[in-house]
């Protein structure tokens, strides 16, 4: 059970080769502000409690923190960094899909596997057959893998459930996990992912279910804060998600969309007009939609591990993105079926190249780019004093080193709330 903020203890953390605090306005960072990190050489963090008080150079820090009495923790020349916000995650599911990973190596596509009884429909499948403890259970360390890599915020979505009893069945499991997870979860309402069996020639009834049923019962519970829809072909048209999140608008939820991943649709254009928080995947992009985003405050989220995992070389086109001043953020897209990886340094490697992002530019997008995402930038994605402690301490002398030394765990620690939630060496072997 994860300690309440008040009682984290004051500490400072020392040391550290290269301080990457991301300061600035809680604005998302575009263009070139997105490769300038605010690196301090030599730095340190102060935090008291659950928030930063100082940062600076050691040396400057050093009378504050005896004044402080906060606990030394030295970082021995490594990289400090704010903990990675994953914006994207479709975290509580049951069971798995390496049945559909073996069809598609042999070639077999999304449809076909579909047709086969795989596809989001088998996830519904075993997420209704399972129960809110089983759910809670394989979520939870999944969670603390997570916390293992450096993850101290998730944004989680539903969608697996594909029915009102089901849906509220995810989101009550993120309710529980939310209680005694020591990472921030932020909920998302995603019922608007496939259309189930039950409705296959029934879309304007399960339309209206979501609207009339699901929505303002999520709303009234306040069970999630976001409203998303997958707009693609074979899932959902824009008319469609524009009447969902008309409805989710009018009950104080927030849009995000799928967009733009497997074929083109318009996605982009509804969520500027709506003002969604973001637009995520992007793979099939127009030049105009870049530039109209670009000029927009939604977020542009990109997620290679899914392209990586389906192995499709249509990535988004992250450099156009950036050179057009679209806010570009990084998640990782977990989820059985497309992207079964937690690792967000691993989702680095891929930004950097397969999409030809820098580094610096990868580590904004997946900090303070990606915390905006959330609606959260004024408390966390960078290192300030008045935000949070959210803190990950990567063994490596050169943030460059992250996504270059791919598929490893750089990570030595990680800082939630200004309380340790992982450390490398509680979990080291033991020496002989």
């Amino acid at each position: 059970m994860p300690q309440s903020p008040s009682t984290a203890p004051n500490l400072f953390f020392r040391n550290a080769r290269q301080l990457l605090t991301l300061a600035g306005p809680a604005i998302p960072r575009r263009g070139r502000d997105l490769a300038e990190l605010g690196i301090i050489e030599d730095g340190a963090v102060l935090t008291r409690g659950a928030e930063i008080v100082r940062i600076g150079r050691t040396s400057e820090l050093e009378a504050d923190a005896l004044r402080c009495k906060a606990e030394a923790i030295d970082c021995r020349g490594r990289i400090v960094m704010p903990g990675f916000v994953d914006c994207h995650t479709h975290l509580v599911f049951a069971g798995n899909r390496v049945g559909d990973y073996e069809s598609r190596l042999r070639s077999r596509n999304s449809a076909e596997i579909a047709a086969q009884g795989g596809g989001i429909k088998l996830s519904a499948k075993l997420l209704r057959q399972a129960t809110e403890g089983e759910l809670v259970a394989q979520a939870s360390a999944f969670l603390q893998q997570f916390a293992a890599h450096g993850t101290t915020t998730i944004e989680v979505k539903t969608g697996y459930g594909l029915d009102v009893s089901n849906e509220l069945k995810i989101l009550k499991v993120v309710r529980k996990l939310r209680k005694i997870s020591t990472l921030e979860l932020v909920p998302t309402l995603l019922a608007a992912h496939a259309l189930p069996p039950e409705f296959e020639n029934k879309r304007g009834a399960y339309a209206k279910l979501m609207q009339q049923k699901l929505i303002p019962r999520v709303a009234q519970e306040k069970l999630a804060e976001f409203v998303d829809c997958f707009c693609d072909r074979g899932a959902f048209a824009v008319m469609e998600c524009r009447e969902l999140f008309q409805t989710g608008v009018r009950h104080g939820l927030i849009p995000r969309i799928h967009a733009e991943q497997m074929t083109h649709t318009g996605a982009v254009r509804l969520a500027i007009e709506l003002g969604a928080a973001s637009a995520d995947h992007l793979d099939n992009i127009t030049g105009a939609e870049m530039r109209a985003l670009g000029r927009s405050n939604v977020a542009a989220v990109l997620l290679p591990g899914s392209n990586f995992h389906m192995t499709t070389r249509n990535m988004a086109p992250a450099r156009r993105l950036i050179e057009a001043g679209a806010a570009v953020a990084l998640a990782t897209d977990f989820n059985p079926g497309t992207s079964p990886t937690l690792n967000m340094q691993f989702i680095l490697s891929l930004a950097c190249t397969a999409m030809r992002m820098m580094p610096a530019e990868a580590i904004a997008a997946s900090t303070i780019n990606a915390a905006y995402a959330l609606r959260r930038a004024h408390r966390c994605g960078s290192l300030e004093p008045g935000k949070l402690a959210d803190i990950a301490v990567m063994d490596v002398e050169d943030y460059r080193l992250i996504p270059y030394y791919f598929a490893w765990n750089h990570c030595a620690m990680t800082v939630k709330g200004g309380r340790i939630v992982y450390s490398y060496e509680d979990h080291a072997a033991p020496q002989s």
